[in-house]
């Protein structure tokens, strides 16, 4: 760049995409609403690496010896725990916010590979129900379509506090998604914009919460496990309430997670990413002596087998993914380019969920839209990529010698930066730093 042109160089403070926001606002006098996690940089698990056995370790055979990866949720009170084959689950999406074709295809999916799907907000479908061998039942602040015949006919209930992408925020249905069905099921009108509630209206704190646990535990016979699921950011006191309240499974939910609808400023500003929100959720547990007692689920951002295998090496017993399900359903197809541009998006790029435009038939209630999707295609679409997150799991288990994922630990790992190792508490790599802890 020449002198003449230094004049030219970006403001870090009120950047072109900053500018371009306060003009929006400007403009239009509301905030910004859109789908999808957060697009900031945040540390991740990318910031970990694994420590494969060699003379110090042991590795096993990965074609001869057994790698052990099912996990039992929900072993502390329900009657009936849930038993997994793989430690990944799929993460509550809601009808709606979904297209029948798309709960379908996650039931479908998850099922084959011997897991559980979520129905999120808005009640369960008949679709959903009937595609998955184990369903739990999101039970939300806004009670959209709650019913108790529904809570026995689930697996599990999970109790849902917050979300990764809004902590502390409610969701949002804009209205060309609430079309008949959705509005019968939700009981609102049908066309008219709705956002949910953003805490529950019938208790107030952890323990109202108790009383709430014991009434769904009654409705449900005592079989259902019952889960608890918050939004990543005063962790370490939220997991340790909800044990208290008691929780079977508790399900912590990182910034890097998805949402269908929300205001920006929730996405990119509230909450924690998912790497530190594992570990204060893990050390509550373990200070409360009920780490493995009470089962751990992590979600927010998870996309492969490193991830799964990381979260659980830092002391989660599963994970759920939820924008990779999606993903793997073929949301942001490069073969839809064409039909993302001519809704002003690209491939990759493509975070207007809350439109109801997705050409790919996932997050719309148009019916053109939707038939595009197959859910038998789509089911073994999600199998397919459920069974290679497994199979990259085992690979780093068996590497690290362990014949049970759940044996990885934080000592099979150092962190990169050190950012990651403050935050997950590892040792930066070639040191026995950990940053706060150590000196």
């Amino acid at each position: 760049m020449s002198v003449n042109e230094s004049w030219l160089l970006e403001s870090k403070t009120f950047s072109k995409d900053a500018i371009r926001e306060i003009q929006r606002a400007a403009k239009e006098g509301i905030y910004s609403i859109r789908g999808g996690g957060a697009k900031r940089f945040v540390p991740s698990f990318d910031d970990l690496v694994f420590l494969g056995a060699s003379m110090s370790r042991y590795p096993l055979e990965g074609y001869r010896e057994a790698c052990n990866t099912a996990v039992t949720l929900g072993t502390r009170f329900a009657k009936k725990p849930i038993e997994l084959k793989i430690p990944i689950t799929v993460a509550g999406m809601s009808f709606g916010s979904l297209s029948a074709q798309a709960k379908e295809s996650l039931g479908r999916g998850a099922s084959e590979v011997g897991t559980s799907t979520t129905t999120g907000d808005g009640g369960m479908t008949q679709e959903e129900r009937g595609h998955s061998n184990l369903l739990v039942y999101q039970y939300l602040p806004s009670r959209y379509g709650m019913n108790p015949d529904d809570l026995r006919k689930a697996d599990a209930i999970e109790v849902v506090v917050g979300q990764g992408a809004k902590p502390g925020g409610g969701g949002m249905l804009l209205g060309q998604k609430i079309n008949e069905r959705v509005a019968r099921m939700r009981d609102l009108p049908q066309n008219i914009d709705q956002r949910s509630a953003c805490r529950h209206p019938d208790w107030t704190g952890p323990d109202d919460l108790e009383i709430k646990i014991t009434e769904l535990r009654e409705i449900t016979n005592w079989e259902k496990p019952i889960y608890i699921k918050v939004g990543a950011a005063r962790t370490y006191f939220d997991t340790s309430l909800a044990v208290k309240a008691g929780a079977d499974v508790v399900v912590v939910d990182g910034m890097q997670g998805g949402t269908a609808a929300t205001q920006d400023v929730f996405i990119e500003h509230v909450g924690i990413p998912t790497l530190p929100a594992v570990r204060q959720a893990v050390q509550a547990l373990k200070d409360m002596d009920m780490h493995r007692k009470v089962q751990l689920i992590v979600s927010g951002g998870i996309r492969n087998g490193a991830d799964v295998a990381k979260a659980l090496a830092m002391g989660a017993d599963a994970v759920s993914v939820g924008t990779a399900a999606l993903i793997a359903l073929g949301d942001n197809s490069p073969e839809l380019d064409s039909e993302y541009e001519k809704i002003g998006s690209k491939s990759g790029y493509y975070f207007e969920y809350q439109a109801g435009n997705c050409p790919a038939g996932i997050s719309t209630q148009n019916p053109d839209l939707a038939k595009r999707l197959d859910p038998v295609l789509g089911g073994r679409r999600v199998a397919n990529y459920l069974r290679c997150l497994t199979l990259e799991v085992q690979t780093l288990a068996r590497a690290c010698g362990k014949s049970d994922v759940h044996n990885l630990e934080p000592e099979d790992m150092a962190a990169l930066t050190v950012e990651a190792a403050a935050m997950a508490q590892i040792p930066l790599a070639g040191t026995t730093w950990i940053p706060g802890k150590t000196t």
